[in-house]
């Protein structure tokens, strides 16, 4: 079963200070983060014009990458 990427993102939520680990606990906080979203542009989009939480786009390009990964 595919999952959305928010899905994917909130396994990574926790106390570590990593930087993909503090998108995670970020994202998660955030109401308006497209939670049902499997789409790249949609997500980037979003993650581009409205958060500042994210310090680099890296994060997100490398997180997506490990994301289709794990949901094939």
């Amino acid at each position: 079963m595919r999952r959305s990427f928010y899905h994917y993102l909130v396994t990574l939520k926790g106390p570590s200070a990593d930087v993909e680990t503090q998108f995670a606990n970020a994202a998660a906080k955030d109401i308006r983060f497209p939670k049902h979203s499997e789409d790249y542009h949609e997500l980037s989009s979003y993650l581009e014009m409205e958060v500042n939480y994210l310090p680099t786009m890296t994060v997100f390009d490398e997180l997506w990458e490990k994301y289709l990964e794990n949901n094939r």
